[in-house]
């Protein structure tokens, strides 16, 4: 049988923050749709958020549908980042809703069906009240089979070590529902090339805000891998880089990425701003795949990308970003 082929991007209209999991050999997606992304779910027919995506393959998709029944409008008309995991029988969806650059709250929905309707549970995850702005979770679940979330939220402290701006923390979910509100510090920003915005008005005063976000953590071997994005998303210094730990709460460190990101990056006149991963095997069972949105070249749209993760002495590197044919292992 002739190997498959793949040219990415693997789906052309616009999916951002693209989620893929894999479920009873059906492969699903779910991520962050245009009207979300900007803020137009109040139209007619967004009585559901967060397009879907189905394959046999990881290569064609299909669209599935949206996820989650709208929950309040009152908590905002911007939903981002949705990631589904699956356990003891009911699915469930983290996200985050809010208003536009601020007031953004972390939340999560369950469905007993991979497509849904996902049904909000009612309450956020962290006190909007104590926590502003969070967004991008990501459960994780360790060996012993525990579960966690990594999300992203601001930090407005700065020193010779660390800047302000948006950065990773993570917390033990003491049910599916549930943080145990004992939240840690994974990765603050610490170079140029994690900028967001210099002299950006936050919070009643002006930063040189930083940014990373996206977190998605994957154990291999002994140590925990938390992968995310930073720069800004609409520019050519954004792309995915690590953190590293021995243990899944920390501490974390991404030593050796002074001169930018490791596993993802632009390649100018192709692909701009590849990043917020996710990650899975192929159909082979063994190969990983990096799963990640980047700009066409007119910017245009975020379009859902794969390319294949490679684990070397010198840390985790990716394949991509790549235009051209290539070969699905």
């Amino acid at each position: 049988m002739a190997a498959q082929t793949y040219t990415n991007p693997v789906y052309s209209q616009y999916f951002a923050d693209p989620f893929v999991w894999r479920y009873q050999d059906v492969y699903y997606a779910i991520g962050t749709g245009p009207a979300e992304a900007v803020g137009q779910v109040d139209a007619a027919d967004q009585s559901h958020v967060f397009p879907l995506l189905q394959s046999r393959d990881l290569v064609n998709w299909m669209k599935a549908g949206q996820a989650l029944q709208r929950p309040d409008p009152a908590l905002g008309d911007n939903f981002w980042a949705p990631e589904v995991v699956y356990s003891e029988g009911l699915f469930y969806l983290y996200y985050s809703v809010g208003h536009q650059d601020k007031r953004h709250q972390l939340r999560v929905a369950t469905s007993a069906h991979p497509l849904g309707p996902y049904e909000d549970v009612g309450l956020p995850l962290i006190d909007p009240s104590t926590c502003p702005f969070a967004i991008d979770p990501s459960p994780f679940q360790d060996d012993d089979g525990q579960w966690y979330l990594f999300y992203a939220q601001d930090f407005l402290d700065r020193d010779e070590n660390v800047r302000a701006g948006t950065a990773l923390v993570v917390d033990r979910l003491h049910r599916m529902t549930q943080l145990a509100h004992q939240p840690k510090t994974v990765l603050r920003a610490r170079h140029d090339w994690q900028r967001f915005l210099v002299n950006r008005p936050m919070y009643g005063s002006v930063y040189d805000w930083h940014t990373l976000e996206g977190p998605c953590v994957r154990k291999h071997g002994d140590r925990y891998y938390c992968f995310y994005s930073g720069g800004r998303w609409e520019t050519e210094n954004y792309g995915v880089d690590y953190g590293v730990a021995d243990q899944v709460m920390g501490p974390y460190s991404d030593a050796g990425n002074e001169a930018g990101p490791r596993v993802l990056r632009s390649r100018p006149g192709q692909i701009l701003g590849p990043g917020h991963n996710s990650m899975i095997l192929s159909p082979d069972g063994h190969t990983e795949y990096v799963v990640y949105h980047a700009w066409d070249a007119k910017m245009t749209a975020r379009q859902m990308r794969i390319d294949r993760l490679r684990w070397t002495a010198e840390g985790p590197r990716c394949d991509g970003p790549t235009w051209t044919p290539q070969s699905l292992r």
